[in-house]
C-alpha cells in the first residue's frame, strides 16, 4: 500500500540552504493549536501532545480506507505584542522577550484530502477515548505565506540570533519587508535530538 509523504510530495516546503534565499511558499492546511508561554514548560509539551494525538487518529482513520499518509514535522509561528516591544528586532527578539510572552501556533501539515469534518471527527475521538481534552482546542488552519525569506538554522535555539541575524542582513539588501509571522519547521525531533545536532527551518514571509 502507498503511503504518502509530504516531505517527499512538497521537498521545496521542508527543504532550506544554510544562507538565506527567497522563495515562494505554496498555501498548505494544516492542523494547528495556539498558545502562549515558556515552550520549556508543560503547557507547550501538553499542547504538542493533544496535535499529536489529533494528527495520528487522522491518519489511522485514512489508513483504514487504504490511504495512508506519515505523519509530517512539527512546526510553529511565533510573535509578540508589536506595541509593547516596538523597538525589537528579528535577531534580538529571542532574547530580548521572555518566553512567558511568546504567543505560538503549533502546526502539523495535512494532506490535500484532510477535510475539516475528519478533523472535527478526530477531536472527538481524542478528547473522548483517549481522555486528552485539549483536543477541543485544535483546529483546521490554512496558511499560505507567498514570498519568504528562509534559512536553514543548524544547532540548538539559543543560537538562532545568529542565524535571524542572516536574515535581517538579507532582508535589508534587498529591501525587503516582514510580512507575516516568524515561522519554524522543526526536521529534528527536539524532545530525541542533541542540541547541537537539531535541523530547523527558519522562515519569514517578506514583500
Amino acid at each position: 500500500m502507498h503511503k504518502l509523504d509530504l516531505t517527499k510530495t512538497y521537498k521545496a516546503y521542508f527543504t532550506a540552504k544554510v544562507q538565506p534565499e527567497l522563495v515562494n511558499i505554496e498555501s498548505a492546511r494544516f492542523i494547528s493549536i495556539q498558545g502562549k508561554g515558556d515552550p520549556s514548560g508543560p503547557a507547550f509539551a501538553d499542547n504538542i501532545a493533544a496535535l499529536y494525538a489529533m494528527a495520528y487518529t487522522i491518519k489511522f482513520m485514512y489508513k483504514a480506507q487504504n490511504n495512508d499518509f506519515v505523519v509530517s514535522k512539527l512546526e510553529a509561528l511565533w510573535w509578540f505584542d508589536d506595541n509593547k516591544y516596538k523597538s525589537t528586532s528579528i535577531e534580538t527578539a529571542p532574547t530580548e522577550i521572555p518566553r512567558s510572552e511568546w504567543e505560538y501556533r503549533l502546526l502539523i501539515r495535512m494532506p490535500e484530502f484532510v477535510t475539516v469534518n475528519d478533523i472535527d471527527t478526530a477531536r472527538e475521538i481524542v478528547r473522548t477515548k483517549k481522555n486528552r481534552p485539549l483536543a477541543e482546542q485544535v483546529s483546521y488552519f490554512r496558511m499560505t505565506e507567498g514570498k519568504s525569506i528562509q534559512v536553514l538554522h543548524i544547532g540548538p535555539f539559543s543560537t538562532e540570533p545568529e542565524t535571524l541575524k542572516k536574515i535581517a542582513a538579507f532582508s535589508e539588501l534587498h529591501k525587503l519587508a516582514q510580512n507575516g509571522l516568524h515561522h519554524e519547521i522543526y526536521l529534528s525531533d527536539f524532545r530525541k535530538t542533541p542540541p547541537e545536532k537539531l535541523r530547523t527551518i527558519l522562515r519569514e514571509p517578506v514583500k
